[in-house]
């Protein structure tokens, strides 16, 4: 495996909550830059993000820091009690992870956004159809900051039955993305490319590696 296809995710002593956005424990985590288009093109800096991942005894966490030089795409009433469908066609942040590596078409997709407005989703990919449990419920919570050319976006997913607390050296299958701006110029930034012919981010085979240490 290359060394840029593999995420080193840190463990915490403590339990972070959604809002520790500026918590020191994040330091210990590798940024990994989200700095290309879905096609593999180099994005303009100004659409760039970061994300870090740690995990702790009872959840993982994920903080994206985003360059944002142009207005945000939000709804007009966001509403954070329940799933937002339709958040992928907002300014968005979204993790994918396949918990068993040997069966990475089984993913679940966890969105959210600058209100901080969310969305989680069972997936089953085949090469002849995607199919969505949209019942599926993580319990997962958010978080954003919305600053001046800059955004930032946590989450922070529970284990459960859907998604074990792993053990350390275990891997999983992970990739990252950010969606940003508006049609005809809206931007599908992805950290592992999936090199489509038309924005896809639902192709299991890019996934890279969620290594727990």
């Amino acid at each position: 495996m290359a060394e840029d296809t593999i995420i080193e995710a840190h463990h915490t002593r403590v339990d972070l909550g959604v809002w520790d956005l500026q918590s020191a424990w994040w330091g210990h985590a590798r940024a990994l830059k989200i700095d290309h288009y879905w096609s593999g093109d180099v994005a303009p800096a100004a659409r760039q993000a970061e994300a870090r991942i740690l995990w702790s005894k009872k959840a993982l966490h994920v903080r994206f820091v985003c360059h944002q030089a142009e207005p945000l795409v939000v709804g007009e009433k966001p509403q954070t009690l329940n799933k937002t469908m339709g958040l992928w066609d907002r300014d968005v942040c979204e993790i994918f992870i396949a918990p068993d590596p040997h069966v990475v078409e089984r993913y679940l997709e966890f969105e959210a956004a600058p209100t901080g407005e969310w969305l989680d989703v069972a997936i089953h990919w085949s090469p002849q159809k995607r199919e969505s449990d949209w019942e599926f419920h993580s319990h997962m919570s958010t978080a954003a900051r919305v600053e001046k050319d800059r955004v930032t976006i946590a989450m922070r997913i529970p284990w459960n039955h859907w998604i074990h607390e792993p053990q350390k050296g275990e891997r999983w299958r992970v990739n990252l993305f950010r969606c940003v701006g508006k049609d005809p110029n809206r931007g599908y930034l992805a950290w592992q490319p999936t090199r489509t012919p038309q924005p896809n981010f639902h192709v299991p085979e890019v996934f890279g590696w969620l290594r727990f240490k």
